[in-house]
C-alpha cells in the first residue's frame, strides 16, 4: 500500500485489514495532504477515540500510522486555527491563559494521542516519509517501530515561530546523543533519514519505494494476541526490507556541537553557535535559523530541558502544556505565525527582542500553573500505563 492521494473524506482515514489468520491491522491514514496533512483538532479527535477502540479490540494485532500524499507524514500542528484563537483570545483582552478554549482543547488532545502512542502496548508501526516536524515527530516518536525513508525530513522548527519543541521535545531531546538536543531545539536543523535514527528519532530506513512490499507482507503475518510476540515480528519483518542509511551533518559533526553547546547558560551557547566560522551549508542555515528565530524561545527550550531533566514523559506533558498555554496568551507564537504564514513578511517583531532580555525570571512566568492548586488537565497521564522508551 502507498500513500493514498488527496480526498474529500475525513481528515483521518481508518481502515482495518485482516491478516493471514484472521486477526486484523488497523491502519490510520492522516488526510490533509494540501497542507502536509498539518495536525488539527479534528484529527487528534478522531485519532485519540480510533487509538482507544483499537487498544481495547482483541482482534487488532498492530496499528499503522501514515500520511497521506507524496510530501509529508505531517509537517507540524494546525497553526492558522491556533492563530485564529489567538487573535481572538488577544482581541478580547482576556488575561487567564486558559480562556483560550480553542488552545487549551487542542494542545490537551494533541498531547493525550501522543502519550497514548508513547504507551501503547501493541505495536504502532509510524511511516515517517518526508516532511515530520514538530507536531509530526509527536505523533511519530512514540511509535514503537518509526521508518524513515530517503525522502524523510525531520526538524522542531519551533523556534522560528515564537514557539517551543513541545509534543514531548522536551523529554525527547535530551535524549539525542551528546549535546545535539540542545542544538536542534535552538537551530531547528533539519535531521535525514541517517540522522534521524543517529538521534534517537527513528529505527530503522526503508527506501520509499519498498513501502507497498512492506505493507503487503503484514498481511501475510500469523499475528497473534502476544504483544510481545506481534513487536518482535514486526521488527523482524522491517529489518527483512531494510537498508543503509546515509550518514548525516548531525552525526558528521557531532564533536564540532557538542563543543558549541558546553556553556553554562543559553547565551553562551546561543554566542558560540552564531560566532562559528564554518563553510558547512547545513550548520550555516543553522546559524541563520537561530540569529533570526525568537530569542524567547530559545530561552523555553533551555529552561524546559533543564527544568524536565529526569521527570517522566508524563510530567514533561503537563509542563509543556502550561508553557504551551502561556505562549498563546502572551507570548511570540501569534507573532511568529503571522510573519511566517498569515502577512508572510518574514519579519517578525519578538519580544523580548534580544536574549539579554529573555531572562530566567521572564521566563518564569511560562511556568506558573492556572489552576493554584486545581487538578491539572493532564493529571490522569501516567495513571495506569507504563512509559516506553526509544533511548
Amino acid at each position: 500500500m502507498t500513500a493514498p492521494e488527496a480526498s474529500v473524506e475525513a481528515p483521518v482515514l481508518f481502515e482495518e485489514r485482516t491478516a493471514a489468520n484472521g486477526t486484523r491491522i488497523g491502519i490510520a491514514t492522516l488526510n490533509a495532504p494540501r497542507t502536509l496533512n498539518g495536525f488539527s483538532l479534528p484529527m487528534a479527535h478522531l485519532l485519540h477515540e480510533r487509538l482507544t477502540a483499537w487498544a481495547a479490540d482483541d482482534g487488532i494485532a498492530l496499528v499503522v500510522l501514515q500520511g497521506a500524499g507524496e510530501k509529508a507524514f505531517c509537517a507540524g500542528g494546525d497553526l492558522h486555527s491556533l492563530y485564529q484563537s489567538m487573535r481572538a483570545y488577544r482581541d478580547a483582552g482576556a488575561d487567564d491563559v486558559r480562556d483560550n478554549h480553542y488552545a487549551s482543547e487542542f494542545f490537551d488532545v494533541e498531547y493525550r494521542v501522543d502519550y497514548a502512542i508513547h504507551t501503547y502496548a501493541k505495536p504502532i508501526l509510524c511511516w515517517g516519509h518526508g516532511i515530520v516536524m514538530g507536531g509530526g515527530i509527536g505523533l511519530m516518536s512514540g511509535a514503537s517501530h518509526r521508518v524513515v525513508s530517503e525522502r524523510s525530513k525531520l526538524a522542531f522548527p519551533e523556534i522560528t515561530v515564537g514557539l517551543f519543541p513541545d509534543v514531548g521535545g522536551s523529554w525527547l531531546l535530551p535524549r539525542v546523543p551528546g549535546k545535539a538536543g540542545l542544538f536542534l531545539a535552538l537551530t531547528g536543523a533539519p535531521l535525514n533519514a541517517g540522522d534521524a535514527i543517529y538521534a534517537g528519532m527513528a529505527d530503522i530506513h526503508i527506501a520509499e519505494a519498498q513501502r507497498a512490499d512492506v505493507f503487503n507482507a503484514l498481511a501475510d503475518v500469523h499475528w497473534s494476541a502476544d504483544a510481545k510476540r506481534n513487536h518482535e515480528q514486526l521488527s523482524t519483518l522491517l529489518q527483512q526490507h531494510a537498508s543503509d542509511a546515509a550518514t548525516g551533518p548531525l552525526l558528521r559533526n557531532a564533536v564540532l556541537i557538542d563543543a558549541l553547546c558546553e556553556g553554562s547558560d543559553v547565551p553562551a551557547v546561543v554566542n558560540a553557535i552564531a560566532a562559528l566560522q564554518t563553510e558547512d551549508p547545513w550548520l550555516q542555515t543553522a546559524q541563520a535559523t537561530l540569529a533570526a528565530g525568537a530569542p524567547g524561545s530559545a530561552r523555553l527550550a533551555w529552561e524546559l530541558q533543564k527544568r524536565t531533566a529526569g521527570a517522566s514523559l508524563a510530567d514533561v506533558y503537563r509542563l509543556e502544556y502550561i508553557a504551551a498555554l502561556h505562549c498563546a496568551a502572551h507570548g511570540d507564537f501569534a507573532e511568529g505565525i503571522r510573519a511566517l504564514l498569515i502577512d508572510k513578511d518574514r519579519t517578525p517583531h519578538w519580544q523580548p527582542q534580544t536574549l539579554a532580555e529573555a531572562t530566567v525570571g521572564w521566563a518564569d512566568t511560562f511556568f506558573a500553573s492556572p489552576w493554584d492548586g486545581a487538578t491539572h488537565p493532564l493529571a490522569d497521564l501516567g495513571a495506569t500505563v507504563p512509559e516506553r522508551s526509544h533511548a
